[in-house]
C-alpha cells in the first residue's frame, strides 16, 4: 500500500460526458467519485463541446474539460492529444466510459503507465472475446445461454442470416444502436445506416420479448468480481436504455456473472445485460466493457465502484461495498443545464476550458 497522498492533490480524468435521453457513463461516475472523494480533482475529455455535462455546477462538476479526436481516428491520434494535455494537466488516472474508445486506451496502456497514468482495463484478448459479434460463440463454449445471433460483413450475409433466424429481427451496430426489422426493406436501410456509422461487421439477432436484467460490476483481472448489483428495467428509452430500474436478488443471474467474468479473467468495469422471456432461461445478450449510466445508483445505496476502483489504482486503503438490497428502485430525473455561450465558444475554439462554467444567470424572469 502506497503513502496516502491528500485527495485534493489526486486527478482523475473520466469520458463519455453526454446525459441525454441516451445518456452516457461519465456523469454517474464523477457523481460516485464526488460521494467519496469531494475535493477530487476532475477532468473531463469530451469529443464534443456540447456534451452535456461540461456545463454541470451540481455534485457532477469538472474542474477543467478539453476535446479529444474522435476513437475513430485511433490509438495513436488518442496519445497524441493526451500528451498535448499533460503539458498542461496533471493526470493520474483515467476511466474510460464509452465502448468505441477502451480499444484505444488499451492500445496505449503502456505507453500511459510509462507517463505515470494508471487505468484499469482489461486485456486485448478478454476484450475481444466479449465483443459483439463473438459473444455468441463464447456464451454457447461457457454453457451461458444467448439469443441467437450472427455477424455480416455484406448484405447479402445479412438477408441469408436474417432469413434463418426469421423476422422480426434485431439488426445491430458494431458498438451501439439497434433496430427491429421486419422486412428486406428494412434490413437494408438499417444495415447500410449501421454499416456507415460503425463499420462492419453489423449484427442480426433473434427478437426475445421478456424483461431485462442488468448486472454492473468491477472485476478483479483474476476471475473475481470485486462486488456487483443486478437490476430489473422497469422503464426504457427508445434506444433500451435503463430510465428506471429496482433491484433484485436472483441467484441464476449472479452465478451467470460470476461465471462469465471468471472465464474472461475481466478487469475493470463491466455490465452485463440479460433477458429473461416465458419459459426461456435468462439470455445473455450484451456485454459492455465500461460502467452503465446508472452506476451512481448503487452508490447511493453504499456499493460506489467508481470509488472502489479509484482507491485500487491509487493503492489506498478499500472501503467496503455495502450490499445492495432487493426493493431499492432509481428513476431517473432530467434537468435542464444552464450555461453561457462563452463557455462554449471557450471549448469550440480552444478545445479546453480550465475551472468551473461561469455564473452569469441572474434568475430573474
Amino acid at each position: 500500500m502506497t503513502k496516502q497522498v491528500p485527495i485534493n492533490s489526486r486527478s482523475v480524468a473520466i469520458t463519455g460526458l453526454h446525459r441525454g435521453d441516451n445518456p452516457q457513463p461519465g456523469a454517474s461516475v464523477i457523481m460516485s467519485l464526488r460521494r467519496r472523494f469531494p475535493g477530487l480533482r476532475i477532468i473531463g475529455l469530451s469529443y464534443d463541446p456540447m456534451e452535456s455535462s461540461i456545463y454541470c455546477r451540481d455534485n457532477c462538476r469538472l474542474d477543467a474539460v478539453y476535446l479529444l479526436p474522435y476513437p475513430r481516428t485511433g490509438a495513436k491520434a488518442l496519445l497524441e492529444r493526451l500528451d498535448a494535455i499533460l503539458e498542461k494537466e496533471k493526470i493520474e488516472f483515467i476511466i474510460p466510459s464509452l465502448d468505441s474508445e477502451i480499444m484505444n486506451f488499451i492500445e496505449v496502456q503502456d505507453a500511459l503507465s510509462r507517463r505515470g497514468i494508471r487505468v484499469m482495463l482489461p486485456g486485448k484478448a478478454a476484450f475481444l472475446r466479449r465483443s459483439k459479434e463473438n459473444l455468441s460463440m463464447l456464451c454457447h463454449r461457457l454453457g451461458i445461454p444467448t439469443p441467437e445471433t450472427r455477424a455480416a460483413k455484406d448484405i447479402g450475409e445479412l438477408k441469408k442470416f436474417a432469413e434463418q433466424i426469421g423476422y422480426p429481427v434485431y439488426v445491430k451496430g458494431k458498438y451501439y444502436e439497434a433496430y427491429l426489422v421486419s422486412s428486406e426493406a428494412e434490413l437494408y436501410s438499417s444495415f447500410e445506416e449501421l454499416a456507415e456509422m460503425w463499420g462492419l461487421p453489423v449484427l442480426v439477432q433473434e427478437m426475445i420479448i421478456g424483461e431485462e436484467y442488468d448486472v454492473v460490476g468491477l472485476g478483479d483481472g483474476h476471475g473475481g468480481t470485486i462486488g456487483s448489483c443486478s437490476i430489473r428495467k422497469m422503464l426504457r428509452t427508445s434506444a433500451g436504455k435503463g430510465f428506471a430500474g429496482v433491484v433484485v436478488a436472483d441467484p441464476r443471474i449472479d452465478n451467470l456473472a460470476r461465471r462469465f467474468i471468471r472465464a474472461l479473467r475481466w478487469t475493470g468495469p463491466f455490465e452485463l445485460e440479460f433477458i429473461k422471456a416465458p419459459g426461456r432461461p435468462h439470455l445473455l445478450f450484451e456485454m459492455n466493457p465500461r460502467f452503465p449510466a446508472w452506476v451512481d445508483f448503487p452508490s447511493q445505496l453504499g456499493c460506489n465502484l467508481p470509488a472502489r476502483l479509484l482507491e485500487r489504482l491509487m493503492g489506498t486503503e478499500e472501503t467496503p461495498l455495502a450490499h445492495c438490497d432487493a426493493g431499492r428502485m432509481f428513476i431517473r430525473h432530467s434537468v435542464d443545464v444552464l450555461g453561457d455561450i462563452s463557455d462554449l465558444a471557450e471549448l469550440a475554439s480552444a478545445g479546453e476550458r480550465i475551472g468551473s462554467p461561469l455564473l452569469n444567470f441572474s434568475g430573474r424572469s
